[in-house]
């Protein structure tokens, strides 16, 4: 996976009218916050700011913030668009040691719907949870967390337990709750339990 570094300036005017006045200057105005120290006004060139989040390893990652010859180890924590044009508009940006334990939110995706016992039968899948919190070192963020759903039957319940998780990777809460399931649907309870009409 490539590194992605966002080159950075510090903006001089806080608030409304300087963010503003950065996006009228082709630059995308953020917030570097955490690590102990006060938080900072900075921009990033509206351009260099698209790519790097159009490739999808912006957001819940570790990314290198350069300003001059510093660096930076920094986890996007928030991306604001506009809501017409959908441009990015602000952002706000946390500091992080590479090895430090964060908590962030992975997305969950689900495999092999078309080899589902239960989906074959005409079960339906009810998403619980699109996202997961984690606990990882800020350098193991897993990219998603993949459910196979191969050997799910109707009345399956799938829990965080059964996912099985990267080393060092473990759920932020501390209880098995409930991802998905695995359920009949209206129509297929309704041809087999209606004989009476």
């Amino acid at each position: 996976m490539a590194e992605i570094i966002l080159n950075v300036e510090l903006r001089d005017r806080a608030g409304t009218g300087g963010a503003r006045e950065t996006r009228r200057n082709g630059k995308v105005p953020g917030v570097l916050y955490g690590g102990g120290k006060a938080p900072v006004n900075i921009a990033v060139k509206g351009n260099e700011f698209r790519k790097a989040l159009y490739t999808g390893k912006l957001l819940g990652h570790l990314v290198t913030l350069q300003y001059g010859e510093e660096k930076q180890s920094v986890i996007a924590k928030a991306v604001q668009f506009h809501a017409v044009t959908d441009e990015p508009v602000h952002f706000d940006l946390y500091r992080v040691d590479e090895h430090q334990l964060i908590k962030i939110e992975v997305p969950v995706h689900f495999k092999n719907h078309d080899t589902s016992v239960g989906l074959k039968k005409g079960g339906t899948l009810e998403v619980i949870r699109h996202t997961v919190e984690l606990a990882c070192p800020a350098d193991k963020i897993p990219e998603e967390l993949v459910i196979d759903l191969a050997g799910h039957d109707i009345g399956d319940v799938i829990r965080i337990s059964e996912v099985k998780l990267p080393e060092g990777v473990k759920p932020a809460q501390d209880r098995d709750f409930v991802i998905a399931n695995v359920k009949a649907s209206a129509a297929s309870q309704s041809s087999e339990g209606d004989t009476t009409a």
